[in-house]
């Protein structure tokens, strides 16, 4: 089902192209808009066919109808805890336990198959665009968008807080700054060197609350990479509590105890300031003793 807004023209956009506002305006790119062109109804204007190139007047209506253009998974029934949902965003405490997308390991049981059932239930389209991934094991808030405007204007806007727990007592509050790369193209481990041609990586902490042996922290990351509070924890010696990739710290809870906290980014579509939170499961103040 295609995504349809509509836009109230007021003066200041008075006799500027179709084309300047939509990218200039309301940030939709100009792939995005070449498909709206290319689409039947794509873009009117107070109910009309309309040309990119056409000019807008105070009062008008402009309308556009964002089609789905991607593959959708397999429905799959599984429960999911929605934290937020519009037309164009759908908000999703992860479990640790469930991977994000289908595998050679993983059929049907991922947040991808998930999320199309739970939108086909709603009769949305069951595309399922995370913009940002987490890792199995990992906990926390998943943001999906709905359709492409919203994909493409979040792609890399989002802030993101998560928590841990770590190995030992850091230091109140540092950055990682280490590169990270792949030593072996076949594995998903990654590593720490500071070697030419790896991806720069750099990660934020402060401590939250310790015990004897084991801390609560809480991570920002300026770049996003595969692994990287894992690596970069580990690599200064505060491995994450049931994280076997990277150490031996509380083997016994079978994955790293890593949860997305707090996400913040401006609405596709309104341009309001958003933030939603999610707390860490269980297992996060067991491990703490409280």
């Amino acid at each position: 089902m295609p995504r349809i807004i509509d836009f109230e023209i007021t003066e200041e956009y008075e006799n500027i192209k179709i084309f300047t506002f939509l990218k200039y305006k309301r940030g939709f790119s100009t792939k995005l808009i070449r498909t709206l062109k290319n689409t039947e109804n794509g873009i009117l204007l107070n109910g009309k066919f309309a040309r990119t190139v056409d000019l807008l007047k105070a009062g008008d209506k402009l309308t556009v109808s964002i089609p789905d253009d991607e593959s959708a998974p397999a429905p799959a029934e599984s429960e999911i805890d929605v934290i937020y949902e519009d037309d164009d965003l759908l908000i999703i405490n992860k479990s640790p336990y469930m991977a994000m997308h289908p595998t050679h390991n993983h059929q049907g049981d991922t947040l991808a198959n998930a999320v199309a059932s739970h939108l086909a239930k709603a009769g949305k389209s069951c595309t399922f665009r995370a913009v940002g991934r987490l890792d199995k094991g990992t906990s926390g808030l998943v943001v999906c968008a709905l359709n492409p405007l919203a994909a493409s204007k979040l792609n890399g806007k989002i802030k993101k807080e998560y928590l841990a727990v770590v190995k030992g007592v850091p230091e109140k509050r540092g950055t990682v700054d280490v590169p990270i790369y792949r030593p072996d193209p076949m594995k998903t481990l990654r590593a720490c060197s500071y070697e030419k041609g790896v991806e720069s990586a750099v990660t934020h902490w402060e401590l939250v609350d310790a015990r004897e042996d084991r801390s609560l922290i809480r991570l920002r990351l300026e770049t996003g990479r595969t692994h990287q509070i894992r690596v970069h924890m580990a690599h200064i010696g505060h491995p994450l509590a049931g994280d076997s990739y990277y150490g031996d710290f509380l083997p016994e809870y079978g994955h790293q105890l890593l949860h997305c906290e707090k996400v913040e980014f401006t609405h596709p579509v309104t341009g309001e300031s958003v933030d939603f939170t999610a707390p860490a499961p269980e297992e996060f103040r067991e491990c703490l003793g409280k």
